[in-house]
């Protein structure tokens, strides 16, 4: 059941918290009490030592920022830098980002302030829990941050929207408008001016890739878990061998997801009756489709089908190193400079938490372990469509009139140009720096690019794992009756009855294939089908 309410102190925010706040499951986000006070405690100190013009010169503070730095400026102009640094750094281009990034932006950068290392005024803390939960969403563009100094770009909408400025365009109920009418029509002064700090805090830390790999890493985990179940399906279609899946062969190599990628297996595919020596005895298609033939035994399949849990295993690895990355990087103060106390009063670092290298490198380790999660559950697809591979089932999946019938040559077409896709993608973004802001930033993580393509790979890997649940759906239900109608496994049957109430086998002319790609996309946008299979016992992973 989804909370209701999600209270944030900078240490504690777990990645379900980031997951219901980012889709809209949460009604309210909070900061604790704890932590408003220390938060203001901390800006009582700033402004009655900092904010004055004989004050040590303190980076962002009562300075300029980048090759500016070392220009005073003057207590009276603190505020009107504040708010036209965030007019400067909205420089982005592209297409928005998504809500629910959106939504995840806006909370991880209120969790960073709750930790008390960054000196905004709590009233900008609490500003910006306003906006999150009255459901004012800034229209934040996509291109534009090299992922150090923070995500300055794509924050500095977020950060406009918040101080209500005109130029900024947020989603309200529903409409595109202006801030400072959404602000209005939610009932809240449409102006906010900021302070010192203020929107230097809210710009700095690589806060926009963090929720990018958010929503990327969410999205992942449930791809890999239906990676599992098709590549089940798909070995169902070809009565595929299991001794593969046995427990002793995972054991002696003991990686954690090899093992939980082979357990699945043998739990859906626990009992079935198609993957057994009689089946695989029977001609499937052509004039003696039904009868039995005396056959070599097949010993081994192929290594699409055999090695499944190999190279689903390094995909769950990879997930849980990005899990851990994300897990500190959110429970992070990542902007510049931080506040420390420091006897009974407070001193201000400046250091680089900002610079977005650990989320570049992990998002660059998601994108390469799904890219390959995508390549094999292809190849899987591919050959079941190709009757000198897939053992006898009919060309293309064609059930009747082949020739006036073409079948699924194409859909596995489209997924092979998703796959190319990807691999061009997977390239690593991290190791790319071009020195920005008259090289004041010499060394750039482009964390921003390596988490949205890592996303990006996640959105065609869920379509090309949806079109294997679908190929396979095919090719099961067109040779169930040459077969004698032979049960699956206990996860498999599930699966197969589930996917054939929503898109039964087609035994007759050619469907209109581009909706049935779309609803197999479908499946994977949910968790429908994996709390089908799981609601009789059989977890998934």
């Amino acid at each position: 059941m989804s909370k209701t309410t999600v209270q944030i102190d900078g240490y504690h925010l777990s990645l379900d918290d980031v997951q219901s706040v980012a889709a809209g499951d949460v009604a309210i986000v909070e900061l604790a009490a704890d932590s408003a006070a220390q938060l203001q405690k901390t800006r009582d100190y700033i402004e009655a030592n900092w904010l004055v013009d004989n004050a040590p010169l303190i980076y962002s503070v009562n300075t300029g920022v980048g090759n500016l730095k070392s220009t005073r400026i003057p207590a009276s102009g603190i505020g009107r830098f504040q708010k036209n640094i965030v007019r400067a750094h909205a420089a982005g281009c592209g297409e928005p980002f998504s809500r629910e990034v959106v939504r995840a932006m806006m909370l991880l950068r209120a969790n960073a302030f709750a930790s008390d290392y960054s000196g905004p005024r709590v009233e900008v803390v609490k500003r910006l829990l306003d906006m999150l939960n009255l459901g004012i969403h800034p229209l934040v563009y996509s291109k534009g941050s090299v992922g150090a100094s923070g995500d300055l770009a794509p924050l500095a909408y977020m950060s406009a929207a918040l101080m209500g400025d005109s130029h900024t365009q947020v989603e309200y109920k529903g409409q595109q408008m202006t801030a400072p009418d959404a602000w209005k029509a939610a009932g809240r002064q449409p102006e906010f001016p900021f302070e010192a700090k203020d929107a230097v805090a809210l710009l700095n830390g690589s806060t926009a890739s963090l929720a990018v790999l958010c929503v990327a890493l969410f999205a992942a985990k449930r791809l890999l878990a239906y990676a599992d179940l098709s590549a089940a399906l798909s070995i169902e279609a070809i009565r595929g061998e299991l001794d593969a899946f046995d427990e002793r062969i995972h054991l002696a190599r003991p990686h954690p997801g090899q093992i939980k990628s082979a357990s699945a297996l043998r739990r859906y595919l626990d009992g079935t009756q198609r993957c057994t020596e009689k089946s695989r005895c029977i001609i499937m298609s052509g004039p003696d489709a039904g009868k039995s033939a005396t056959l070599p035994p097949r010993i081994q399949d192929v290594y699409s089908y055999r090695c499944t849990p190999q190279v689903h295993g390094p995909v769950h690895d990879a997930l849980n190193y990005v899990e851990q990355i994300l897990l500190i990087e959110m429970n992070s103060a990542t902007d510049n400079p931080l506040i420390f106390r420091d006897g009974d009063g407070y001193v201000a670092l400046s250091g680089g938490n900002f610079h977005g290298q650990y989320l570049a490198q992990a998002a660059d380790i998601l994108a390469i372990a799904i890219t390959d999660l995508g390549s094999i559950s292809e190849r899987r697809l591919a050959r079941l469509i190709d009757p000198n591979m897939s053992l006898g089932m009919p060309a293309n999946l064609v059930a009747v009139d082949p020739g006036i019938n073409t079948g699924y040559s194409v859909v596995t077409c489209s997924m092979a140009a998703l796959v190319m896709e990807n691999r061009t993608l997977s390239m690593p973004a991290s190791v790319d720096s071009v020195p920005a802001k008259g090289n004041a930033e010499d060394h750039v993580s482009n964390s921003t690019w390596a988490c949205r393509k890592a996303l990006q790979i996640v959105e065609n890997t869920k379509q090309i794992v949806g079109v294997e649940l679908l190929i396979a759906n095919q090719a099961i239900g067109l040779t169930q009756a040459v077969l004698q109608t032979p049960k699956l496994g206990a996860g498999t049957q599930i699966a197969f009855d589930w996917i054939q109430k929503r898109l039964p086998t087609s035994f007759g002319d050619d469907r209109y294939m581009h909706e049935d790609i779309a609803e197999s996309f479908q499946w994977l946008e949910s968790d429908e089908l994996l709390q089908a299979v799981s609601k009789a016992g059989i977890a998934h992973t």
